[in-house]
């Protein structure tokens, strides 16, 4: 028998495999194909203090090997998931993680102290890659100082674990990653969408209504790969990865470079199950080679 289990700060997942924020929902909408209490943790879809109504239609946009989305953060706000949300899925046997993202320090601090209260939610993930309205739309993650303050102030009012969602589209990764640590961070998770574009050749316009979108899937997992290895070797906390993963294989890829545990995104839109299968995966590798404990894997990459 594997040891699949895995820390995360104060967590303590089952397996390293959750879902990644936006490409899951809340959970139950994939009960119909496998029991979700399975995961080590659901990260569910980005919430905010205020509601959204996200950005105008055309927001995705399928790519080579991927896809391209321009959502905008839709959702009903912070309130209406604790009345409404929360109840439905507190149950569920797994670790229950929000995603919080805002646009100005202030509105990442009133949704996360409002999350703070929920008795069934461990942890957070902040989303830094929102645009900070104050400095004229520069994502607060493209810089260590944007991305110490926002965290700092979170910490002050968030005591659970805390892990911060890493933006790719900086320069230097791991300056980011040991920013927020400093500031407070249990655990980082990278990497979020890159920016890219998609252009209709015949009507000679941009797919995506906000021209450039957050593209995600198989085509960035080269890119995932290298800055979660980058990371891990800049911070003490623990690194979760994920970027294009849908197999056993690529998890372990991404444990091997660095990872104490995954998150499984676009590929959920083609497999439902494939989570699941995962997991599976997982336990099947390390048995095949004679690993006790799924956590031998982190950062064991010869090179």
């Amino acid at each position: 028998m594997v040891d699949l289990t895995v820390k995360i700060g104060a967590l303590t997942l089952k397996n390293p495999v959750m879902t990644a924020s936006g490409t899951f929902g809340y959970g139950p909408e994939y009960a119909d194909f496998f029991d979700v209490a399975q995961l080590g943790g659901i990260i569910v879809k980005g919430t905010t203090a205020d509601a959204r109504e996200g950005n105008p239609y055309p927001r995705m946009a399928e790519t080579p090997s991927g896809m391209l989305n321009a959502v905008g953060l839709q959702n009903k706000g912070v309130d209406w998931f604790c009345s409404h949300i929360y109840p439905s899925i507190k149950d569920i046997d797994t670790n229950i993680i929000v995603n919080v993202s805002g646009s100005t320090v202030e509105k990442y601090v009133e949704c996360a102290a409002k999350i703070a209260a929920l008795d069934a939610v461990p942890a957070i993930e902040l989303n830094i890659s929102c645009p900070n309205v104050k400095e004229g739309g520069m994502a607060f993650g493209v810089t260590a100082k944007g991305a110490f303050e926002v965290v700092e102030a979170v910490r002050k009012v968030y005591p659970k674990t805390l892990i911060v969602k890493l933006s790719p589209n900086v320069t230097d990764i791991a300056s980011i990653a040991r920013a927020v640590e400093y500031a407070g961070a249990d655990a980082v998770s990278l990497i979020n969408t890159v920016l890219g574009m998609a252009v209709d050749a015949e009507r000679q316009r941009p797919v995506l209504s906000t021209v450039t979108g957050g593209l995600s899937g198989p085509c960035i997992k080269p890119i995932a790969l290298r800055m979660v290895w980058q990371t891990a070797k800049a911070v003490r906390i623990p690194v979760i990865g994920m970027g294009g993963i849908a197999s056993a294989a690529d998890a372990v890829e991404f444990m091997l470079a660095g990872a104490t545990a995954v998150e499984i995104g676009t590929a959920n839109f083609i497999d439902p199950a494939v989570s699941a299968k995962v997991i599976t995966g997982l336990s099947d590798y390390a048995g095949r080679h004679g690993i006790a404990q799924i956590c031998e894997l982190t950062g064991a990459l010869r090179v």
